[in-house]
């Protein structure tokens, strides 16, 4: 089971908050972390949609969710909030999903203007799914993260920084040994 679960909200494949759990996998290796990524697009979109929550495609999640002792959550911002399918994916969790976990949110968006879309939308839903351990977290404006040659992705220094400073944080919290 993975150190780190790594959330992809997005709805396209290739995409700037895709890439920076891309960049965050990179890091965690680095420390010896085992990570798994999961995106909304694993799922059946009927299954999300609709909210089954006994459907099978749900069950390798949840119990993800329940090794993992981190979890990065990542998301583009459309019209002022994290994805839909993120929200949909996220529902279909139980109440408690994110106790005793430590979560690192992650956003990405066209302007400044969406700069709380982590603080007043996405951090309310993950504390009510139990997380007390919510870092700060990283919203990048999107031409702050630029794709390069291929899938490259070309992060700006500032970003870089702190991205990699929460990354720390998470580290140094999944890796501080459990309390009984």
């Amino acid at each position: 089971m993975p150190d780190i679960l790594l959330i992809s909200g997005s709805p396209v494949a290739r995409s700037r908050s895709q890439a920076l759990l891309d960049y965050a996998v990179e890091q965690l290796a680095a420390e010896g972390l085992g990570t798994e990524v999961v995106s909304v697009r694993d799922f059946p979109a009927e299954d999300l949609v609709l909210a089954k929550y006994d459907s099978p495609s749900f069950e390798k999640f949840r119990h993800l969710i329940a090794e993992a002792r981190g979890i990065i959550i990542a998301t583009p911002v459309y019209k002022a909030a994290y994805t839909g399918s993120l929200k949909a994916l996220l529902d279909i969790l139980p109440q408690q999903a994110f106790r005793n976990k430590t979560l690192l949110p992650l956003a990405s968006g066209g302007t400044l203007a969406h700069l709380l879309v982590l603080d007043y939308a996405l951090k309310p839903v993950l504390g009510a799914l139990g997380a007390s351990d919510i870092l700060q977290g990283v919203f990048a404006v999107d031409t702050q993260l630029q794709f390069g040659e291929g899938s490259d992705l070309l992060i700006d220094e500032e970003i870089r920084e702190r991205f990699d400073r929460e990354i720390d944080s998470l580290i140094a919290k999944v890796k501080a040994p459990v309390l009984a």
